[in-house]
């Protein structure tokens, strides 16, 4: 089968099974909400969606590394690169409990966009500064409440596979908490499906690496630009050694 019927395919697949994987998003919703104030049920519920389709893409096998460096008690503002959309379903199997912070553009679409609201997801309008106080505000509200928060701090897609500059939005927000930074490097995404286009172009090993934590007292003195710099230094080491073949210690092979 040509990767162009076999996209073709797998898309209208992924919009079918939607309609399924939302109505149970949606009775989960309204079951949980007057007790579930953080939606952890509704995003582990989110987890597995995302997961799914990872899962059951034979061009799409997932090797997860550093998994057992997430503290499933402790509350992160999470980083990753971004090399294409598949990203959100790759970091969902993760599944640990956070808040993404996602483009506003990203809400218009059905079912993900709905998915997001029932989650209170944190919404960003990049054009609108004051959408970004908000988001920031946001972003805060949630890690009082418990909740960690997932941001890209390339702010878009690469569109060559190498990390991008960071913005210091995240860095800002770790600072203001006092909230540990866990990085999360992936690769592979954009081979298979780059920025532009969804056809799968060939069959490609994903790959997640967990870094350490980066805690507090080790950004306590700094600025959060540096802190920015610091972290995208240890994301770029490590995506090198990713594809060098360097592997991580206890890393998971899950497809």
């Amino acid at each position: 089968m040509g990767f162009a019927l076999f996209s073709l395919l797998y898309w209208l697949f992924f919009i079918l099974s939607c309609f399924l994987f939302f109505g149970i998003a949606l009775l989960i919703w309204i079951t949980t909400f007057p007790f579930d104030r953080q939606q952890r049920l509704q995003h582990w519920w989110s987890c597995v969606w995302g997961w799914f389709y990872i899962w059951t893409n034979p061009y799409w096998p997932l090797k997860i590394e550093g998994r057992e460096k997430i503290d499933r008690s402790a509350v992160y503002v999470a980083v990753s690169n971004h090399q294409s959309i598949i990203d959100i379903l790759v970091i969902n199997s993760l599944f640990f409990h956070f808040k993404w912070v996602s483009k506003k553009e990203n809400l218009y679409i059905p079912f993900v966009g709905w998915n997001m609201v029932l989650n209170r997801y944190v919404i960003l309008d990049r054009a609108s500064r004051k959408s970004f106080i908000r988001m920031m505000k946001d972003c805060r509200r949630h890690i009082r409440q418990g909740s960690s928060v997932m941001i890209f701090p390339e702010g878009t897609r690469s569109t060559d596979g190498n990390i991008r500059s960071f913005k210091d939005g995240a860095f800002r927000l770790a600072h203001q908490m006092n909230c540990p930074v866990l990085p999360v490097v992936l690769d592979g995404t954009g081979e298979s499906l780059p920025r532009k286009g969804f056809i799968i172009r060939k069959k490609t090993p994903i790959r997640v690496r967990v870094l350490d934590p980066v805690t507090p007292d080790r950004f306590s003195d700094i600025e959060p630009s540096e802190l920015s710099t610091m972290v995208r230094g240890m994301m770029e080491s490590a995506l090198d050694d990713m594809r060098k073949g360097r592997p991580a210690v206890d890393s998971l092979l899950i497809n």
